[in-house]
């Protein structure tokens, strides 16, 4: 797969995601994909972003940054929301938030099999505290 391949799939699973189209989900994501090092499977990789949705109403996923270098994909994604209680553990209790997440993904057979991700929660409790 080329680098443009990958990351036009890539922007297929960000729009997946936005779409919240769980259904849709298992053409992107491998059924033994780990996250930050951890086997969760794809229904743990669904139940993981279902949440993110109940507790993040607004959440939508925007591509800042992108660069794919097969087999992966490196991405610095872009939040502006307002989380409804505790994220992170911080309690945002819907105030708008914006900060950004650093993550890599490793696609084998066309499907993300591992990501590893880092959230700036420092830039969400800066905001918190004024």
């Amino acid at each position: 797969m080329s680098s443009e391949d990958l990351a036009d799939l890539y922007k297929g699973y960000i729009a997946c995601l936005n779409e919240q189209d769980w259904d849709n989900l298992g053409s992107f994501v491998g059924e033994e994909v780990q996250y930050n090092g951890e086997t969760i499977g794809l229904s743990g990789y669904r139940r993981m972003l279902e949440s993110d949705f109940q507790a993040i109403p607004d959440l939508r996923f925007n591509i800042e940054l992108l660069v794919s270098e097969p087999p992966r994909v490196a991405a610095r994604l872009h939040f502006d929301c307002r989380p409804k209680g505790v994220l992170f553990g911080l309690p945002v209790n819907g105030k708008r938030v914006s900060f950004a997440e650093n993550v890599f993904y490793e696609f084998q057979d066309g499907r993300i099999r591992e990501v590893w991700s880092v959230i700036d929660k420092a830039e969400i409790q800066a905001q918190l505290q004024g």
